[in-house]
């Protein structure tokens, strides 16, 4: 039987020193041929990346996201943001997320799973869901980001709820979703090497 731990609530978390963020400099928003081929040079040999999606939220019953807008892939340096509207940086995040040699570790990733098989047409390779490494390990069923950080590192990590629910269809995305999205992928590219797993 596994052993189970208990993890941090909100009102424990509330309480912990931030957790240190990518800044915008360190932060890379790929939208045109040249930026994605640009970015897939700076990725050549990774082993590992965080991974995120965003997709423009929908408030209706019925309607389809046609999400995700946008893949998020981050190094312990930096984070790069691809967004899906121009074809060659869908190809690009295609080829990435094909790459079995590269780990993608991150949070919930059904969803974006799915929506990536629907909209890119590829099936991602070398996916790891980082609430499973903890179910494993006798946590709770889903972690989340914002648990893992508290877990690890004994931080909180910060997550704009306004950034969260914007609309990553946007053709130039603000510096708070830029913030939010890059952080996503990052924290998990920390929370996967801090697992002991690359």
């Amino acid at each position: 039987m596994t052993e189970r731990h208990l993890t941090p609530g909100k009102e424990q978390i509330a309480l912990l020193e931030p957790f240190d963020r990518l800044g915008l400099s360190q932060i890379e928003v790929i939208s045109t041929a040249q930026q994605a081929a640009t970015a897939l040079q700076a990725l050549a040999g990774v082993t590992a990346l965080g991974f995120d999606t965003e997709s423009k939220p929908t408030f209706t019953k019925n309607e389809a996201s046609g999400g995700p807008h946008i893949v998020q892939l981050s190094t312990l340096e930096k984070a790069y943001i691809f967004q899906l509207e121009d074809a060659d940086c869908r190809r690009a995040v295609a080829q990435l997320l094909q790459a079995p040699a590269i780990t993608k570790a991150g949070f919930g990733l059904g969803d974006d799973r799915r929506r990536i098989i629907h909209k890119l047409g590829v099936e991602p390779q070398g996916v790891l869901d980082l609430n499973h490494v903890f179910k494993e390990r006798g946590y709770r069923k889903d972690m989340g980001v914002r648990g893992a950080v508290a877990v690890l590192f004994n931080k909180r990590f910060i997550k704009s709820k306004k950034a969260a629910t914007s609309n990553w269809a946007n053709a130039r995305l603000s510096e708070a979703q830029a913030v939010y999205a890059a952080n996503d992928a990052y924290a998990a590219l920390r929370v996967y090497k801090a697992l002991g797993l690359g």
